[in-house]
């Protein structure tokens, strides 16, 4: 017998359940009960889940609301749901066996969308949950000398290094030196990107309940990996100094975390740098309270000048845990990345990533050891580049959104822009039917706060920025017309 469920959805939650679904073809009602019906089938939407009303999907949507009257129709003439006086529309019915989170969604998670859009790839929309750029030109060399020089040496190799190729964990554990955090190599454990570092890590630490201090807002694909593991978020704010220390410690004595999550390295959305004097008082405390530290200093600058990670702040007694990666300054596709952590730490990190692949590629990480020792270089070359993108996305954002607001970043990939007096997530649903796919404020957020937020990447060329803001012109001007937002300006 199927289980009944007794829960209401709400528009936003609906909403995020059901994806882009308005990229696809047909008319929108049938588009949307089309989606609908998926959720339903694969467990997201459960029989006796109630969904929102009517009026509330369609301002939520920003569409008619004889649109979504005609979606329910739809679903109710074939049995998947069902209407009642008093008691509103409900599922009826859900064709597939699998428990809702069978198919990778997190439940309760606020990156969905964003994971299936590097599923599906980006397709026509330009989608702002992408902030990667294609590969340096010195790539392609360092791979033909990888070939002709090491390859003979690496294939001789049994290939199996759980902890990291050693000349690869040795060139980290330079190049952390030169960043000012003495590291030698048994302290760097070679991962899969710095996406997989910090999935292991919430392996490590975290245990259902526990609880995690994180920057809000933040990335939510690194909150959702918290989330699949059964932890709770606890959003700490940002000034121009980073992370909040009067926040954190109010957080280190509310309730002991297990692990602390901070990007204190152009943090993403914002691109704040956090500064030395930050980052000294967040190791200590630390130290004094044993809360674990994840950094994650994967992005780059616009200018030079960037402080020690803080586990260069870190006593004897800190255990603090530094993530970077190749991604950002030399290609997404080169998954290689690394943590740093004190060598008890990074013994029982690499049993996991033992359990995890047996270790990451050789001749991805032969490749890595080729090019760390010109990170700085390559680095220099990615900013410059970003400069030039990101005045040419400010010079069109002010002349077309003059009422648009944003914080010169740093660094980083994106500008986290406020909005006048709009939901984020209204914007959004508008901005897709014009090819353009927005990360709201809201799903950077661990309490689905800064609703009026988005985040706008400037990794894309200046042919594709000029598009991209076209594009959202015609979505504002569509919003403006609206009769959920008549009083909306520029």
């Amino acid at each position: 017998m199927e289980r009944k469920v007794d829960r209401y959805r709400s528009a936003e939650e609906l909403v995020e359940i059901l994806g882009d679904w308005v990229t696809a073809s047909g008319p929108l009602y049938a588009r949307l009960a089309a989606a609908v019906e998926r959720a339903i089938d694969s467990g997201d939407l459960e029989t006796g889940e109630r969904l929102p009303s009517e009026r509330d999907l369609a301002r939520t949507l920003v569409v008619s609301r004889a649109t979504v009257a005609a979606a329910y129709d739809g679903l109710r003439g074939r049995g998947l749901v069902d209407s009642r006086q008093g008691s509103g529309t409900r599922v009826a019915h859900r064709a597939s066996g699998h428990p809702p989170g069978a198919d990778g969604r997190v439940p309760g998670g606020r990156a969905t969308s964003i994971f299936q859009r590097f599923v599906d790839g980006p397709g026509e929309v330009i989608s702002l949950a992408y902030a990667i750029e294609g590969p340096v030109p010195d790539l392609r060399q360092a791979l033909l000398d990888l070939v002709r020089e090491d390859l003979p040496h690496l294939t001789a190799d049994a290939g199996y290094h759980p902890r990291g190729l050693p000349a690869l964990r040795a060139a980290v554990a330079a190049h952390l030196g030169g960043l000012g955090l003495p590291t030698s190599p048994d302290q760097v454990l070679v991962t899969a990107g710095a996406s997989q570092a910090i999935g292991l890590a919430a392996q490590m630490y975290l245990r259902r309940r526990s609880a995690v201090v994180v920057e809000s807002p933040g990335w939510p694909g690194c909150f959702d990996v918290f989330r699949a593991a059964g932890a709770e978020l606890r959003g700490v704010r940002l000034d121009e100094e980073g992370a909040r220390a009067d926040e954190i410690e109010r957080a280190l004595n509310d309730r002991r975390p297990s692990l602390m999550f901070l990007m204190p390295t152009y943090h993403n959305p914002t691109g704040t740098l956090m500064s030395a004097a930050r980052r000294a008082r967040i190791a200590r405390l630390a130290e004094r309270h044993g809360v674990p530290v994840l950094e994650d200093n994967a992005y780059t600058g616009l200018a030079g000048g960037t402080p020690p990670p803080i586990a260069a702040f870190g006593g004897a007694g800190a255990e603090i845990l530094t993530v970077g990666s190749l991604a950002k300054a030399v290609w997404g596709g080169l998954r290689i990345g690394w943590v740093r952590a004190p060598a008890g730490a990074a013994e029982r990190l690499a049993r996991h990533k033992a359990l995890a692949d047996l270790g990451s590629p050789v001749l991805d990480q032969a490749l890595a050891a080729r090019l760390l020792p010109r990170l700085h270089e390559l680095e220099a070359r990615r900013s410059a580049a970003a400069r030039q993108r990101l005045d040419h996305l400010t010079g069109l954002l002010r002349e077309r959104f003059p009422a648009w607001r944003w914080t010169a970043p740093d660094g980083g990939a994106a500008l986290w822009i406020e909005l006048p007096r709009i939901d984020a997530r209204s914007f959004a649903h508008v901005a897709l039917r014009h090819g353009v796919e927005i990360v709201p404020g809201a799903a950077m957020d661990p309490d689905g706060g800064h609703d009026h937020y988005i985040r706008l990447p400037f990794t894309f060329p200046a042919e594709t920025l000029t598009e991209l803001v076209d594009r959202l012109g015609r979505a504002w001007a569509e919003l403006r017309r609206s009769a959920s937002y008549p009083d909306l300006v520029l």
